[in-house]
C-alpha cells in the first residue's frame, strides 16, 4: 500500500467539517472528485468527496 502524507491546515479543517479526526488520517491520493485517506492506526482506506 502507498504511504500516506500528513495533512495541510486546510485539509485538516475540511476533515473536521466531515466529522473526522484529522489526527487519525493521512492523505493517500487526491483525485479530481475524491480523496483517498488512510487511517494511521488501523490502515483502513476510506474515500471522501473532494472539496
Amino acid at each position: 500500500m502507498k504511504q500516506g502524507r500528513n495533512l495541510t491546515r486546510q485539509q485538516k479543517i475540511y476533515l473536521k467539517s466531515l466529522r473526522l479526526n484529522p489526527d487519525n488520517w493521512l492523505i493517500s491520493k487526491k483525485l479530481k472528485n475524491k480523496w483517498l485517506i488512510i487511517h494511521r492506526i488501523t490502515g483502513k482506506l476510506r474515500s471522501i468527496p473532494a472539496p
